[in-house]
């Protein structure tokens, strides 16, 4: 009672409230601007909030991150534009409605049906991190720790990237960079090049906002058109009907479960739930015919299931230390920085820190549905702000952050690097994701490893590896042979395709035919 007592008292304090609004401020703005994900947004935070009290630093990440979830729908449906990949589903009936004057209507129902998803995904994260850090707490030694950041970083080479190869490739990349330093096990130095600033490494916030942020920038100034779609500024009544409400019921059950589900599986994340749930919600509806063309049905479920992966990515952070997604990832190494390792001692060593992030995640969707059900034609406004006048307020940040971790132009040039390398490995095809796990739970790994083989010759193989070791280093095996069998097996033209994609085309015949249908609305003149 004392330690839950404690993580609520610690949400009283004014800084922690004032982190709060500014978290949701950044995440609605983070939403609404097209091509600013959250996981940049959260990287770029990371720089500011390092001087901060744990909980302080927390409030504002995680409420970006849950206020960018709400955020995002407002340009998916008002110029069919997804704010981050997590709206990518809610496009396929959420412009087609405000096509049809049914604006205000697909901004309420995405609103609403967010927070619900959230605040079931929460009482997941309630019911089952505890259980998960227990077992993993009592189970899960060297052999099994070392396997599990093998298992986590395969599952998202697999489902990231079109090539088997090039994951693979980035994440040991990522491992490569997460050797860099001194070895704190003999203390010897290792790829320094007798150069003192990588002594203790890269840094890490460097490397994510170059990889993430400056990447996505210098993409986009490359490749940046000027888009022909206007804003629809119509936006028609907002309240559901009773009718309306009723058949939302059944898509809203069906499709959260799948976020709940897809939500715990690490580095899935809300596109491809979103794309699931909307698929899983048309084969069991009355009117299949109506998704893609404007269906309440449609953007329940998609918005419902994105949604709900958020708790299940947050329990597999918390309770096992392996990001859920690339934002959980971000979440990890500000936490390391802090001195705080997430994963089943968390539960013991912190339990009020785990309480008050439950609250905090709680109070950010309460507040950010409060905000969406706002009548915010501004919001309308915002997405007629010129890029240009973006990527100049992204650049001066991404800097101004990257120099406060260290107070040094080194880790300035560190950024600029790594972005330089993240728009190649764009452009090339090389997933981000892996490289950023590698270089975070690497050390980790190695550390695992060493005691691993430090002990295996006093001891008998299998009274040093468990079985749970040896089935999670199956399932890494696995999930690397699986995409590429399905590949290889598969018509020529599908084997270009990422494992989630592939899954996708499998299970969701009809999104690409509704993708098109929306995009074909789209080039005609919007309501006004």
């Amino acid at each position: 009672m004392n330690a839950f007592a404690d993580g609520i008292a610690s949400l009283l304090d004014l800084q922690v409230l004032l982190g709060l609004l500014l978290g949701l401020a950044l995440g609605f703005l983070v939403g609404a601007f097209p091509g600013i994900t959250a996981t940049m947004a959260v990287a770029l935070a990371a720089g500011f909030t390092l001087t901060l009290e744990p909980v302080q630093g927390l409030a504002v990440l995680l409420t970006i991150y849950v206020a960018a979830n709400f955020g995002d729908r407002v340009p998916s449906i008002l110029v069919n534009t997804p704010g981050t990949p997590a709206s990518i589903a809610t496009t396929l009936d959420g412009y087609p409605m405000a096509k049809q004057g049914k604006a205000g209507l697909a901004l309420t129902v995405s609103a609403i049906v967010s927070a619900i998803g959230i605040l079931a995904s929460l009482v997941i994260f309630a019911a089952f991190a505890i259980p998960i850090a227990t077992i993993a707490r009592d189970y899960f030694k060297s052999p099994e720790l070392f396997a599990l950041v093998i298992f986590g970083l395969t599952i998202m080479i697999s489902i990231s990237s079109k090539s088997i190869l090039k994951g693979v490739l980035a994440g040991v990349f990522g491992l490569a960079l997460g050797t860099v330093g001194v070895f704190p096990a003999t203390g010897d130095q290792r790829l320094t090049f007798g150069s003192l600033d990588l002594w203790d490494g890269f840094n890490f916030i460097a490397v994510i906002i170059g990889l993430f942020g400056i990447a996505e920038l210098f993409d986009q100034l490359l490749t940046h058109h000027a888009s022909k779609i206007k804003p629809i500024s119509s936006l028609g009544r907002y309240w559901p009907t009773r009718a309306e409400v009723k058949r939302m019921g059944r898509p809203l059950g069906v499709s959260g479960l799948v976020g709940l589900i897809v939500g715990l599986i690490p580095a899935a994340g809300g596109d491809i739930a979103g794309l699931i749930g909307w698929d899983r919600a048309k084969r069991i509806s009355k009117h299949p015919e109506e998704f893609g063309k404007g269906s309440i049905e449609g953007i329940t479920a998609s918005d419902t299931a994105s949604s709900a992966t958020l708790g299940g990515s947050l329990t597999t952070t918390m309770a096992l230390g392996v990001p859920g997604d690339s934002v959980m990832a971000v979440m990890i190494g500000s936490m390391i920085i802090w001195g705080i390792t997430p994963g089943p001692d968390l539960f013991t060593s912190r339990p009020d820190l785990v309480v008050s992030i439950t609250g905090i995640m709680l109070v950010a969707t309460i507040l950010s549905l409060g905000l969406s059900l706002v009548r915010m034609k501004g919001m309308v406004k915002l997405l007629d702000v010129p890029q240009h006048y973006i990527w100049s307020a992204i650049l001066i940040f991404c800097i101004i952050g990257t120099y406060a971790t260290t107070n040094s132009f080194y880790t300035v040039g560190t950024m600029l690097v790594f972005g330089v390398i993240g728009v190649i490995m764009k452009r090339t095809g090389f997933p981000a994701g892996p490289v950023v796990l590698g270089l975070l739970l690497g050390p980790l790994a190695e550390e695992n490893l060493s005691r691993t083989l430090s002990i295996l010759p006093t001891k008998p193989f299998l009274e040093v590896v468990s079985p749970i070791a040896i089935a999670l280093l199956a399932l890494s095996a696995l999930s690397l042979l699986l995409p590429i069998i399905r590949r290889a097996r598969g018509p020529k033209g599908e084997r270009g395709k990422t494992l989630a994609q592939s899954l996708l085309d499998a299970e969701v015949a009809d999104i690409d035919a509704a993708k098109n249908d929306t995009r074909a609305s789209a080039s005609t003149t919007p309501e006004k």
